[in-house]
């Protein structure tokens, strides 16, 4: 059975027009035929023609004077309408859009007031209460028990573990730092990061006392890493005695965050 009614739409409509060249003639040839010179409407350096200044015939148009090559001519054909299954560039404006239909970077972007792109999954977790009894020589767990964001929800307060979340693998930035007890003269410590288990020898830090002192420290790297992939940070010394983690405002933590653009 035939449709009744309106065709519905199924393609964007514009109307079709032409630009045309001046070779210092009047007369030049149409894209389209049309019956009358009220079917078009032509513009000559952006003065749009009165239809008794220009004669039509089928494909051929007579303007009422010549125009060379740096003349702007347009002709638009008021009867004819072109589809097309985009929409004109430029023609999408924010009002056609729904609030978050965009993504970027697997992020939903807010459309309306102001836009920005954050280096998430993000986090920082710290060290909220002292951690005691340290022993020497053998690599230590640091007991973060706190954090102050968490984008994705993805750091374990009672394990101390960071999983990287689901879809969110590649390349990341991690920081992190401490506050140790005292260490006597020429002893050191470690801190170093560890992924599934294992040290990771790019994110070693270590630091000698050349004298009897607190030691903070401060250290970054750049680690590639996968979907479950999990990052603790662990920490070493060989004072010869047990030693401690101190808490002074965070400074004992481990952050970090997703690299966008790598």
């Amino acid at each position: 059975m035939s449709y009744i009614g309106v065709q519905p739409t199924d393609t964007y409509l514009s109307i079709a027009s032409q630009q045309i060249t001046g070779d210092g003639g009047a007369t030049y040839t149409l894209n389209y035929s049309v019956s009358d010179e009220e079917s078009v409407a032509v513009f000559v350096n952006n003065v749009r023609q009165n239809v008794s200044s220009y004669t039509v015939s089928g494909t051929s148009l007579t303007l009422g004077g010549t125009i060379s090559a740096s003349d702007s001519c347009w002709v638009l054909f008021l009867g004819r309408t072109v589809g097309t299954k985009t929409p004109a560039v430029g023609s999408v404006t924010n009002a056609m859009l729904q609030n978050s239909s965009i993504t970027l970077n697997g992020s939903a972007v807010s459309l309306g007031g102001s836009a920005s792109v954050d280096n998430t999954p993000s986090f920082f977790a710290y060290l909220s209460t002292q951690q005691n009894g340290i022993a020497q020589t053998s690599y230590t767990l640091a007991t973060l028990q706190s954090t102050l964001w968490d984008s994705h929800s993805a750091y374990n307060t009672s394990t101390y573990t960071y999983t990287i979340p689901t879809g969110q693998g590649g390349k990341y930035c991690f920081f992190y730092g401490g506050l140790f007890g005292n260490l006597a003269d020429g002893n050191f410590c470690e801190f170093i990061l560890y992924v599934n288990g294992s040290g990771k020898k790019s994110s070693r830090v270590r630091q000698t006392m050349g004298t009897a002192q607190s030691s903070i420290f401060r250290n970054s790297c750049i680690l590639n890493v996968s979907a479950g992939d999990t990052v603790q940070l662990y920490v070493y010394h060989n004072n010869g005695s047990t030693q401690s983690l101190y808490v002074e405002n965070e400074t004992t933590c481990l952050g970090g965050f997703k690299l966008i653009g790598v």
